[in-house]
């Protein structure tokens, strides 16, 4: 009778092991016994060759800018914090101000992301990012203040400076590194090839870019 039982117990016990494997209970308990935190949001890069994602986020005057404002525009995307080397290696030298003006000269619509969280590095108030700009003679159209992530997230933005250009239909063109240097050497930028400026004068000739992916280099953005 006993061993009649203890046998039914293990077959029990058994049947509880395969229901609680294959409802995903059983492998939930380790994490749960360790207090462990939900995984980070993944960040996946969108197509290139398909429509930019559309956003709405404020910029430094508190203004809702929009990608639908901007339609029949070119318009850039540059990721930027100035705590990380590799933008100021961009923006010391005067490189980054100068394609900032050279671009917004053609009609190109210009757009500084910040999407570091507040209390991060590169994060700043309105003010700041305005004192930032202005100190460095920056020349964006704007800055956009992303504190949440959000449309980082929707760009698979990685780093600072990462780069996207987005043609006239609403097409994202282009998106990576600003160069082929991926060093933080501010005398590299004389000699590196230059991606956006090539994908920028081919987009606004009309002509397809001829290298429209590349691997972003810099530092991790510090996402909330």
């Amino acid at each position: 009778m006993r061993n009649h039982f203890r046998s039914n117990l293990v077959h029990s016990f058994a049947a509880l092991l395969v229901v609680s494997a294959s409802s995903g209970l059983l492998s939930s308990m380790p994490a749960l016994a360790q207090g462990a935190a939900p995984a980070a949001p993944a960040i996946a890069a969108p197509a290139v060759g398909k429509a930019a994602p559309a956003f709405s986020v404020k910029d430094w005057d508190g203004k809702t800018r929009k990608l639908s404002d901007f339609k029949g525009k070119t318009v850039v995307l540059e990721w930027f914090n100035f705590h990380c080397p590799f933008v100021r290696k961009h923006y010391e030298p005067g490189n980054m101000q100068g394609l900032q003006k050279k671009y917004t000269g053609k009609g190109v619509v210009w757009l500084a992301v910040c999407s570091s969280a507040e209390g991060k590095p590169g994060w700043a108030t309105n003010d700041g990012h305005k004192n930032n700009f202005k100190e460095r003679n920056g020349v964006p159209t704007a800055v956009l203040v992303d504190s949440d992530g959000a449309m980082g997230r929707a760009y698979g933005a990685k780093t600072t400076p990462h780069m996207f250009v987005i043609d006239k239909k609403g097409v994202l063109v282009y998106a990576g590194a600003i160069d082929d240097n991926n060093t933080a050497d501010k005398e590299a930028v004389k000699t590196a090839k230059n991606y956006v400026a090539v994908a920028l004068d081919e987009t606004l000739a009309g002509k397809p870019v001829s290298t429209n992916s590349t691997k972003a280099y810099g530092c991790s953005i510090k996402y909330k």
